[in-house]
């Protein structure tokens, strides 16, 4: 992954290379050049990448790694203040309470509106079959964060111990 270093540096080639395609086209302007115009649209493209350059150098790219965390998959998200994930068996309370923090930490962003308690709740479920042709859907468990507190909003974690001890002996 490209560091913000990186970018920063990235940042600063362009940066020059901008002035330099600056430089061209108000002589180009000056000289009255046939393809003058064209190098307006590169400088202003080169405007452009830089300042996303410049962004991205400021802005720190992490990723939360939550040790002990299952894989998951998200099965619905309303952009806002709900998420559903689903975790396939084997469960263990342990494994489900870092998953859950780890899609809580993967879910967030600053873009998220929330509702009026301005809480995001992901909640972890499977499907169990107790009897050929039936499915029951299990909600395992769920996480609420805050949306405003900032990258280190507190997580109240949610584990239904009787669904995961059905899950368990389901798949035993």
């Amino acid at each position: 992954m490209i560091s913000t270093a990186e970018f920063f540096k990235y940042f600063q080639w362009s940066g020059i290379a901008t002035i330099a395609f600056a430089v061209v086209t108000i002589l180009a302007l000056f000289l009255n050049w046939a393809f003058k115009f064209r190098l307006v649209g590169a400088t202003g493209f080169m405007i452009v990448l830089t300042s996303g350059l410049f962004a991205l150098g400021l802005v720190p790219i992490v990723h939360t790694n939550v040790p002990g965390a299952l894989h998951y998959s998200l099965i619905y998200d309303n952009g806002s203040d709900r998420a559903t994930i689903v975790v396939a068996a084997p469960v263990t309370e342990a494994g489900l309470d870092a998953t859950l923090r780890q899609a809580a930490a993967d879910l967030y962003s600053y873009g998220r509106s929330g509702s009026a308690d301005k809480q995001l709740k992901v909640r972890a479920r499977s499907v169990i079959h107790p009897r050929p042709g039936v499915s029951e859907p299990l909600v395992l468990g769920e996480v609420t964060r805050s949306l405003s507190g900032g990258e280190e909003g507190a997580l109240d974690v949610r584990i239904d111990r009787a669904n995961l001890a059905k899950v368990v002996q389901t798949k035993a």
